[in-house]
């Protein structure tokens, strides 16, 4: 929650600044709360699982730990994956849990003031249900920040 601050008779409210991860899926920029990400690693060999929904990829072996992988692209309903160079897997943890998201790149880490977070609706957006603002950089760029319970629902 911001902070406020009455002086002389006018509310000034503190900056709340949250670091979010900068990802790229096709054109697009997303941020990821930085607090939900364990660890960042080069795409791997997945294995397959059969009979899992068509954007879990499969699994990988993370240190000895066995980690679900999904495609955000075809969670998002976009076209299958192009691994390439710069294509990462980003370990989310919530609570016990991790599960791996593939992306097309991670990009940098950025500061952005919450209260300045911007609640927005898209009516035809597939990826509008995963989107909880946006959020603008100081340098006045914009970025989808992706509700990750959202992303990470059945």
């Amino acid at each position: 929650m911001a902070n406020e601050l009455t002086i002389a008779g006018e509310v000034i409210v503190e900056p709340e600044i949250v670091q979010y991860i900068v990802i790229k899926i096709g054109d697009e920029q997303y941020g990821i709360d930085i607090k939900y990400i364990d660890n960042i690693v080069r795409m791997q060999n997945i294995t397959r699982v059969p009979k899992i929904a068509k954007y879990l990829k499969g699994v990988i072996n993370l240190r000895g730990e066995v980690v679900a992988v999904m495609s955000l692209r075809l969670k998002m309903g976009l076209k299958d994956d192009e691994i390439t160079k710069d294509s990462r897997i980003i370990i989310i943890k919530i609570g016990h849990d991790s599960i791996g998201i593939m992306v097309d790149s991670v990009k940098e880490v950025v500061n952005i003031d919450v209260n300045t977070v911007e609640k927005v609706g898209f009516e035809n957006r597939d990826d509008s249900t995963f989107v909880q603002g946006i959020g603008k950089q100081e340098n006045g760029a914009l970025i989808s920040l992706l509700d990750l319970n959202a992303v990470l629902s059945e």
